[in-house]
């Protein structure tokens, strides 16, 4: 059973993700900037808010494999097989995705997408019904932070709504990152 925080939480967030604004959460790596993955104007300002260049690319969460094939047609067996296996949070480059922001696909019409293990994040998504935008919390090329402390004003001054849940958890673990490549085999980036 959710904690009466966290589904109040939920509902803020879904609020501001319906409406399409920006929002500070945690996620089951680091705290993320994050916007409806659907929306070209939302992503358009977490672009502004990082001093980003379009051209560089964000994660996309989803809640589960099912959501996954919705943007993703074409998912190969290698991939499936490591989903199923995955422990650590891992974040897979698709290739050819489908009904997401044009801002979120790079340029070699790629998109990085993670099936998302934290169950704030999880239960918000399902109940959003898309998947979320979720890039790190710093201005482009600074630091990641590592805890919510961390975080700039300036970041958390451009934001609608910052959720108020796991302020004080300390987090500097990325995700895994995986590449499909041409034939449906998988590149390992970052581990």
């Amino acid at each position: 059973m959710e904690s009466l925080n966290n589904l109040v939480e939920i509902q803020n967030s879904l609020s501001i993700l319906k409406q399409g604004k920006i929002f500070v959460y945690p996620t089951d790596t680091v705290w993320g900037l994050g916007c409806d993955a659907t929306s070209e104007k939302a992503v358009n300002k977490i672009f502004r808010i990082k001093q980003r260049s379009e051209s560089k690319s964000l994660i996309i969460l989803v809640s589960s494999f099912e959501m996954l094939k919705k943007y993703v047609p074409e998912v190969p067996e290698t991939v499936k097989n490591i989903l199923k296996s995955v422990v650590k949070p891992t974040t897979i480059i698709y290739n050819n995705p489908v009904g997401l922001a044009n801002n979120v696909v790079a340029n070699d019409k790629t998109v990085a997408i993670r099936i998302v293990q934290n169950d704030f994040c999880k239960s918000l998504i399902q109940e959003f019904g898309k998947p979320i935008v979720s890039t790190s919390v710093n201005i482009s090329n600074e630091p990641t932070p590592k805890s919510y402390s961390e975080i700039s004003n300036h970041i958390l001054d451009s934001v609608d709504y910052i959720v108020n849940l796991q302020r004080e958890r300390i987090n500097d673990k990325s995700s895994t990152i995986l590449k499909v490549a041409e034939k449906g085999e998988v590149i390992v980036l970052r581990k």
